[in-house]
């Protein structure tokens, strides 16, 4: 790959500038941030589904992804961008962003599902969260979660013409969401679980799935991730660094 600083900081702060918009309408709006759950009482389905009608579910979903998941898109995104002709990037980054979606939509049919049932029986429970927060702790060190990061590093060529240059942006696509959600199925759902504290949660939890993002393609093994890294991160904020096209070397 051949990289450029002027159109990678563009791209960067494209993208952060859209999931900074999506932060912002979850902060503001608190049927986004709650992700309508009802956790005032036991509930039927009946009631569940009237209070929690599944288009605005899904619109919350749909927030959620964007705000935690599109500054992870920034690299692959690039890829496509730096392997596409110029008349054809914006078309391939469409499919791209669609099979990505498409593959987080549908796994946001189980998981919220899920959250609403678990909410609904045990409302203002911890118990929940603790034990979903635990599994995802034991994901965060397995070596299957390894398997996960290392194929959401995997950026296959790009035909250049045609139909096929469209299906490989889809396929990309389809395939990082894939092993996107393998990664950070149950990080997304630990916060959507909590009774209180879910923003600052959310927060932390995308800043961890950043991070680990960052580190290179490892031998699966049981090891923690992501969180020496997000001490770097840090420490180099601290001191007023910038990031830069160095920052997608280390992801690619």
């Amino acid at each position: 790959m051949i990289y450029n600083a002027e159109d990678w900081a563009r791209l960067r702060n494209f993208v952060l500038s859209i999931s900074f918009i999506a932060w912002v309408v979850i902060l503001l709006e608190p049927r986004a941030s709650s992700c309508c759950s009802a956790r005032s009482a036991v509930m039927s389905w009946q009631i569940l589904l009237a209070v929690n009608p599944p288009a605005y579910l899904a619109i919350d979903w749909a927030l959620m992804l964007v705000a935690m998941m599109a500054p992870m898109l920034v690299a692959p995104i690039y890829h496509i961008r730096i392997s596409s002709f110029a008349w054809r990037r914006e078309r391939s980054t469409m499919l791209f962003t669609v099979g990505y979606g498409v593959v987080w939509m549908a796994a946001g049919v189980g998981i919220v599902a899920g959250e609403l049932v678990v909410t609904g029986l045990l409302p203002r429970s911890c118990l929940p969260a603790t034990i979903t927060g635990f599994v995802a702790v034991v994901w965060q060190v397995s070596p299957f979660k390894q398997r996960c990061l290392n194929r959401c590093h995997n950026y296959k060529p790009l035909a250049a013409f045609g139909i096929a240059a469209d299906l490989d942006a889809l396929r990309l696509g389809l395939e990082h969401g894939l092993w996107c959600t393998g990664s950070c199925w149950t990080a997304m759902l630990f916060p959507m679980l909590l009774p209180a504290g879910r923003f600052v949660t959310m927060v932390a939890v995308s800043v961890l799935m950043f991070c680990e993002r960052l580190d290179t393609p490892k031998v699966p093994t049981w090891q923690w991730r992501g969180f020496g890294t997000a001490g770097r991160c840090l420490s180099l904020w601290l001191r007023g660094w910038q990031s830069g096209p160095a920052a997608l070397t280390a992801v690619t």
